[in-house]
Formats: structure tokens, C-alpha cells, sequence
């Protein structure tokens, strides 16, 4: 298992930047939100893909809280390994970097959009499918 994971150094202010637009919490509640909303796009990502760890950096206990078994589940069912393969922090990074991505896009032009609102608006799509 894994201790720590650094975002890469382009996402370091993104986290910052979402986390005081969202007002959803403390930045490791946007690093689970982005992470889940990378794995919600069904895609595998490619482990060469990976970007620099110059980042914000996130201690496994902090960023998962008591959840870090689920976490880690659901890397491994979405990539069909197992909860020992030597490369799940690489993936769970990936999809971190990924979401703060995805949704810095989404709402960077949105000014007055709070977190709530994109929770609800994502669910909304997601029961919509």
C-alpha cells in the first residue's frame, strides 16, 4: 500500500483554486471528489500518462479518511487488479490529476457555481443515463 500522493505541479493551484470555488471543505475533499469524478468517466487511463509529483501532496489516511479500502476497490475493479499490484498509488494519481482537470474545465468559466450545485447538476446527469 501506498502513504503519500502528490498531485502534479500544474494541479497544485487548481486544488487550491476548486477548493476556495467549491466551498466544499478542506482541499483533500476536492482531491476524493476529483478521483471519483475521473473514475466515473468509465476511461482507463495509461499508467505512461502520468505526470510529474511536484504537486500538492496528500498522506494516504488524510486524503481517503477510514475509506481507503473502498478507494483502493474501486482502482481495482475498475482496472482488474488486485489490491497488491505494485502500481495502484500511480492510478489512484492518474485519476486525481485527471478529475482536477475535468473539472476545472467545467466550471472555470462558471462564476457564480458552488459545489453543491456541481454535485447535484453531476447527479443529475448520472441518473439521467
Amino acid at each position: 500500500m501506498f502513504t503519500n500522493i502528490k498531485t502534479s505541479k500544474n494541479n497544485k493551484d487548481i486544488v487550491t483554486n476548486l477548493t476556495q470555488k467549491l466551498n466544499l471543505g478542506a482541499e483533500n475533499i476536492i482531491a476524493r471528489l476529483a478521483f471519483s469524478y475521473s473514475l466515473s468517466r468509465g476511461r482507463l487511463l495509461d499508467l505512461s500518462q502520468i505526470k510529474d509529483s511536484s504537486g500538492k501532496e496528500y498522506n494516504s489516511k488524510v486524503l481517503f479518511g477510514n475509506y481507503m479500502d473502498t478507494y483502493i476497490a474501486l482502482i481495482c475493479v475498475h482496472y482488474r487488479i488486485h489490491k497488491s499490484d505494485k502500481d495502484i498509488s500511480k492510478y489512484v494519481k492518474l485519476h486525481i490529476d485527471d478529475g482536477l482537470e475535468l473539472i476545472n474545465k467545467e466550471i472555470i468559466n462558471k462564476d457564480s457555481v458552488t459545489g453543491l450545485e456541481f454535485l447535484m447538476n453531476e447527479v443529475e446527469k448520472g441518473l439521467a443515463v
